[in-house]
C-alpha cells in the first residue's frame, strides 16, 4: 500500500489507517479477523480512543506482539491537565505500551473547549510534559462538527503535529464554513502538519434505523466506495484515511486503497457532480 510522510512527524504512514472505532463493538474473534485483514493489506497506523467501546481491549494482544510495526495514535476527551494525565496513563496500561507515537485531543467541538485545553491547567500542559518525558512523541487535535475550531487551534498553537478531520465529497454538495476542509488542508500544508481524514464514505445522515455501526449512512458498493476514497486521498495535504466504524465495510475501503490512483481536477469535479445527483448531504451543519 502507498505510504506518505505524516507531516512533521516524518513517519511514513500507509494511506489507510486502522480506525479503532470499528473494533470496539465486535467480539475478539471478529476484531482479530479485521486487524489481520488490515495488516495483510500493509496498514501500519492505528488510531484508537478510550470512547471506542472495547477497542483498547481488542487491540491489546496485537500491540503486545506487533508494537514496533505500528504508528500508534491514541486520543482523549479530557480537557484539563489532571484529567488528561489520568487517561493517558490508563490508556498506556490498557494497551500495554510504553508510549504513544501520537496523542490527540479528541473531538474538540467548541471554542470554550479549545481555550480550556490551551489555558492554565489545561490538557495541553499534560501533553507537553508527556512529550518531554517520552510517553508521547507527537501531539494532535481532532474535530468533527465545526472545522472553524480546528482552524483557530492551528493558528493559536504550533504544538500540533497532526490534525484529524472529515474530508469527504458530500461536504462539497453544500459548502459551508463549518465543513470547509480545504482551509484546514491549506494550513496543514503551510505548517507541515500531518492529516488524517475521516468520513470519506459518508453519503448523508441516517434516516430511519441504521444498518451499519456508523452514525452516518455509508456508501456500500465497491464502485461508490472507490470514488469516495480516491476523492479523499486525492486532496492535497491528506496523509491517510481512517477506516470506518463498522468492520463489515473495511474490505471495500482496503480494496479501494489497493486500486488508488490520484484523480485530476476534472475527475474530482465529476465525483462532486455525481454526489449532487445522488442526493449526498454534508453531516454538518445540520
Amino acid at each position: 500500500m502507498e505510504t506518505r510522510v505524516f507531516g512533521r512527524t516524518n513517519a511514513k504512514i500507509t494511506i489507510i489507517t486502522m480506525g479503532g472505532c470499528g473494533l470496539g463493538y465486535v467480539d475478539q474473534n471478529e476484531a482479530d479477523n479485521a486487524v489481520k485483514l488490515a495488516m495483510d493489506h500493509g496498514v501500519n497506523m492505528i488510531d484508537v480512543a478510550p470512547t471506542y467501546g472495547k477497542a483498547e481491549e481488542r487491540l491489546k494482544p496485537w500491540i503486545q506482539e506487533y508494537r514496533d510495526k505500528f504508528f500508534l495514535a491514541e486520543k482523549t476527551m479530557k480537557r484539563t491537565k489532571k484529567g488528561a494525565w489520568k487517561q493517558l496513563n490508563r490508556s498506556l496500561e490498557r494497551l500495554d505500551t510504553t508510549h504513544f507515537d501520537l496523542y490527540q485531543f479528541h473531538a474538540v467541538s467548541s471554542m470554550e473547549e479549545l481555550h480550556q485545553i490551551l489555558g492554565k491547567d489545561g490538557a495541553m500542559e499534560a501533553f507537553t510534559e508527556a512529550k518531554e518525558t517520552g510517553l508521547i512523541k507527537h501531539i494532535g487535535i481532532t474535530g468533527h462538527n465545526d472545522l472553524r475550531i480546528l482552524q483557530e487551534a492551528l493558528k493559536l498553537s504550533d504544538n500540533f503535529d497532526t490534525v484529524l478531520l472529515p474530508v469527504y465529497v458530500a461536504s462539497l454538495v453544500n459548502p459551508d464554513p463549518v465543513n470547509d476542509f480545504k482551509k484546514i488542508l491549506q494550513i496543514a500544508r503551510e505548517k507541515n502538519i500531518g492529516v488524517t481524514a475521516i468520513k470519506a464514505i459518508s453519503k448523508k445522515r441516517w434516516k430511519g434505523d441504521p444498518t451499519y455501526n456508523t452514525w452516518y449512512e455509508p456508501l456500500n458498493s465497491q464502485e461508490s466506495v472507490n470514488l469516495a476514497v480516491w476523492f479523499t486521498l486525492s486532496q492535497e495535504g491528506v496523509t491517510t484515511y481512517s477506516l470506518p466504524c463498522d468492520v463489515r465495510i473495511w474490505s471495500l475501503v482496503l480494496n479501494a486503497a489497493k486500486e488508488y490512483k490520484k484523480l485530476n481536477t476534472e475527475e474530482l469535479e465529476n465525483i462532486v457532480n455525481m454526489a449532487r445527483n445522488e442526493a449526498f448531504q454534508p453531516l454538518f451543519p445540520e
